[in-house]
Formats: structure tokens, C-alpha cells, sequence
């Protein structure tokens, strides 16, 4: 039976996760990690505020609420224009016509660094396995319990002791001052503050939530 992805709707929150072809790896050095962290604040920042992520070697994970309906459709209309500046931008009249387009955004987000990563390192062919994966999260339970697994994940592959050991992941942002395009405040706020989410962190996670939760 062949996969057939959740379609992405505004204001609605989901858990995104993908994988290299065949287990392999999909960031090999410091710079692939944060090539692609660049590459998605130009393309998924504009449509999606940004709860947590974690970039593993072979494959990552995101929790996010895409934006308003508005204020996608001018981004994305504005991204077209760039883009093809001598055609006119798709009506996107039906929410499936808006999924799509957002669905083939996230594409060339991927697209983009798969060819970038090919070109650095010698390879040709496919990186990600055939579809972007992608969960909706339906309630607050579920959502702090994401986010607790998104940063626990190095730790339960073994990269690392503690999830803040592991670079490649928004936990750093939630637990410093630094500037953030994660939106901090409001996931703090889903733990009732810094210490909440610093003590929910701490404890491991339910073993049937996190392989639940797992892709």
C-alpha cells in the first residue's frame, strides 16, 4: 500500500519528520547541519512558526504551526513572482490547491539542500527517502510530549547522554538568551515557564509515548 501524505492545512500544527534513502546519512559535517538550518529560514519560516528540531545524521524532526492562511498565500505569491517574474501566480482557489503548493514548498526546501549536499560530497542520486512525513498534532498533550521527544531523540539514538549535549537541536534555544527565530516564548509557555520545560526535559520520556511518537 503506497503512502499518502497528511495534507498541510494554516494554523494547524504538525510533526514533520524525514530520512535518508536507505538509512544513509544526510549530514555529514558541521556545515551540512548548518547549511540546511539556513535554508530553512528562508523557505519554512515564512509559512511556519517553529516549536522545536532536532537534525540527526540520517534523518530529522520538526514541530510546527504553519501561519494563517494569509499570510501563506502572500508569501508564497510573492516567492513565485521571484521566482518566475513573467508568470502569473497560481489562484490556489481550494485548501487541497494551497496544500499542494505547500507541500511542493517543503519540496524544493529539500530539494535544494539534497543538491548542495551531493555537490559537496561527490554523490548523485536521491538523499531522502520518497515523502516528507508529517503528523498532525491535535491537542496540547500531545504537542509538549512531541517536543520533549523532537530533543530527547540524540539521546535515544545513542548520539549523546543528554539531549542538551547534542548541538543540532532547538533545546539550546529554549534554555539560553540567544537570539531565535524559535518561537520561545510560546512553547516556554506550553510548559508554564523555564523551569517547567527545564524539569520536563529532565525526566526521560514515557516509552510508549516516545515510540508512538517515533516515525
Amino acid at each position: 500500500m503506497s503512502y499518502r501524505p497528511v495534507l498541510f492545512y494554516p494554523a494547524t500544527c504538525y510533526h514533520v519528520y524525514h530520512q535518508g534513502n536507505a538509512g544513509e546519512s544526510i549530514f555529514k559535517s558541521d556545515e551540512n547541519f548548518k547549511y540546511f538550518l539556513r535554508k530553512y529560514s528562508e523557505y519554512i519560516f515564512p509559512i511556519a512558526e517553529t516549536y522545536a528540531y532536532c537534525l540527526m545524521p540520517n534523518h530529522f524532526h520538526f514541530a510546527i504551526m504553519l501561519r494563517e492562511e494569509e499570510a501563506i498565500r502572500k508569501f508564497l505569491s510573492t516567492r513565485f513572482m521571484e521566482l518566475h517574474p513573467n508568470k502569473i501566480s497560481p489562484a490556489l482557489k481550494t485548501p487541497e490547491e494551497l496544500a499542494k503548493a505547500i507541500s511542493k514548498h517543503f519540496g524544493d526546501f529539500l530539494n535544494g539542500y539534497s543538491q548542495a549536499f551531493n555537490k559537496w560530497h561527490g554523490r548523485k542520486g536521491r538523499l531522502f527517502s520518497e515523502s516528507l512525513q508529517r503528523k498532525i498534532v491535535d491537542n496540547l498533550f500531545y504537542f509538549r510530549n512531541l517536543i520533549q521527544y523532537i530533543h530527547w531523540n540524540p539521546v535515544h539514538h545513542g548520539f549523546s547522554k543528554t539531549a542538551v549535549e547534542w548541538l543540532y537541536s532547538s533545546i539550546h534555544s529554549y534554555i539560553s538568551s540567544m537570539e531565535t527565530k524559535i518561537e520561545r516564548e510560546k512553547g516556554l509557555a506550553l510548559f508554564d515557564g523555564l523551569n517547567g520545560f527545564k524539569d520536563f526535559h529532565r525526566r526521560s520520556p514515557d516509552q510508549k509515548l516516545f515510540l508512538a511518537l517515533a516515525y
